[in-house]
């Protein structure tokens, strides 16, 4: 697997430890990662990966995690391996998506998903964190005025902000990156960029997060570095990077 994009860089450690360059871990060594680092789930019941029995519905998916600690990994899949690579790497915001899932399970009526869901299930497969130290630049990104933020303001973008893929499916995509593929981020005000003190203000974002409407669209390799990207035309790509429709409301 291709792990030497930006995005994997506060991967780092673990993909080196668990030999993910070479090759797949097996659950038990993503187990064995997990009860090293002491990790649980919302429940506090010790963090596992596990060979599924069968095919789960997101419901029970969910509800087994939050009640036995296991998460269902198929073996040989990446998508499953980069999410168990996510549950290793930020446990607690993991574990707080998890327990929030099967609160908002427990409000809906019938089958379909509600927008809480929603915005919980976007955010597991396709978040990035933005974290900001310029309440400005954040508000660019959510006006989708990419040239000002990425191109007339890189500099403070990469001094005042720190991006984190959290979503394993876009995780997965950068593994073969593309300059369409979008994210969706959860933005966090910090007084410090590292990823470990995001966490905590993840956490607490999930409190206030009641729709998708909530994380507004990010163009990946539209971030300084993560592409070929240093140039003013990059940004002017509007089948790429679209702005605000007349009319329409940025991400509340």
């Amino acid at each position: 697997m291709n792990l030497h994009h930006q995005a994997f860089a506060a991967y780092r450690p673990l993909i080196e430890s668990l030999g993910l360059d070479r090759g797949f871990a097996g659950v038990e060594a993503l187990s064995e990662t997990a009860s090293r680092l002491g990790l649980v789930n919302a429940q506090e019941r010790p963090l596992r990966f596990v060979i599924p029995d069968a095919r789960l519905s997101a419901r029970d998916y969910e509800s087994g995690i939050l009640a036995s600690g296991s998460v269902p990994t198929r073996p040989d899949n990446v998508h499953d391996l980069l999410n168990a690579l996510v549950w290793l790497r930020f446990p607690r915001f993991k574990a707080a998506l998890n327990a929030r899932h099967v609160a908002a399970m427990a409000d809906e009526n019938g089958p379909l998903r509600g927008p809480r869901r929603d915005a919980l299930t976007v955010l597991d497969e396709s978040g990035v964190w933005v974290v900001s130290q310029d309440a400005d630049l954040a508000a660019e990104l959510v006006r989708r005025e990419w040239e000002s933020l990425f191109w007339e303001h890189r500099d403070r973008v990469g001094s005042r902000m720190r991006f984190v893929v959290v979503g394993h499916a876009l995780l997965e995509k950068l593994l073969t990156p593309y300059p369409s593929m979008t994210g969706k981020c959860l933005l966090l005000e910090s007084a410090s960029l590292e990823p470990d003190t995001a966490e905590t203000a993840a956490v607490e974002a999930l409190d206030e997060l009641a729709s998708p409407r909530q994380l507004p669209p990010l163009p990946v390799l539209g971030i300084p570095g993560w592409d070929a990207n240093a140039s003013a035309d990059y940004y002017r790509n509007t089948d790429i990077f679209r702005p605000l429709t007349p009319g329409s409301q940025p991400a509340a």
